[in-house]
């Protein structure tokens, strides 16, 4: 057994540590970051992707920079403090250089763009603003008197809403695809500007959402929408991967 740290006479091992990790629910994603590196690095050395003693220094350096370790008598008690061998950082090092080499691979210019031309109704976006209401009677009251009087949505927002976003209006802001539940959004992304829409009940019933949609934009490939992108061409590629291995958690 391995202590991980003492409190007086009681002292915590790592069985314990993994223990608590798991109950507290944090274990499986630390497990799940854990294995998409290894993923990762294993498929940039497929790929070939090289890995210099340039680089490493360059990111050892700059590691202490940000850690204040100036000279090497710094580093090395630095290192001994955690129990890390400076194999052991080179290697953590190399390691994330490796992946970051290969997501700048799979996650280049032309593969967003690319992306983006494939799926690019995924990324239209909407401006809406909500009014949130405690029951159903109370819901469909609010919608006969907006379709009689549409300019009073931000006003029955702050008198009437108990969502957070009576403050401002009931102004949720811009929303992609994918924001809001499956069954709302359909009607609200086919909606057009100004058009009222509900009230949507929630699914224990608690409360009645009615919807305004104050702007739509098509898809652009502008600096979110390329973030997005490229968080979903990491994601789907990971995913590829882990179809090649046989992973088990102990």
């Amino acid at each position: 057994m391995t202590a991980i740290v003492r409190i007086d006479d009681e002292v915590v091992e790592v069985d314990d540590f993994i223990k608590i990790l798991k109950l507290t629910g944090q274990f499986q994603g630390l497990i799940e970051q854990l294995v998409r590196d290894k993923l990762t690095v294993r498929a940039a050395k497929r790929a070939g992707i090289a890995v210099v003693a340039d680089d490493i220094q360059e990111r050892a350096d700059q590691f202490r920079r940000i850690q204040g370790l100036h000279r090497a008598a710094d580093t090395n008690h630095y290192f001994d403090a955690l129990g890390i061998s400076l194999d052991d950082f080179e290697a953590f090092i190399t390691d994330s250089l490796y992946q970051e080499k290969m997501m700048e691979k799979v996650c280049n210019e032309r593969a967003v763009e690319e992306y983006f031309q494939l799926h690019s109704p995924k990324f239209d976006s909407i401006e809406v603003s909500h009014i949130v209401l405690d029951t159903e009677g109370k819901a469909r009251e609010m919608i006969s008197f907006l379709q009689e009087d549409p300019e009073s949505f931000a006003e029955m927002a702050r008198e009437h809403s108990i969502a957070d976003t009576r403050e401002h209006g009931g102004v949720i802001g811009k929303v992609l695809r994918g924001s809001l539940k499956t069954d709302v959004e359909a009607k609200v992304f086919n909606a057009a500007v100004g058009d009222l829409l509900g009230p949507f009940p929630a699914a224990d019933g608690e409360f009645y959402e009615i919807f305004a949609v104050n702007a739509k934009y098509p898809a652009t490939l502008d600096e979110d929408t390329s973030t997005e992108v490229r968080r979903l061409l990491r994601e789907e590629w990971l995913q590829a991967r882990s179809q090649e291995h046989i992973i088990e958690t102990h």
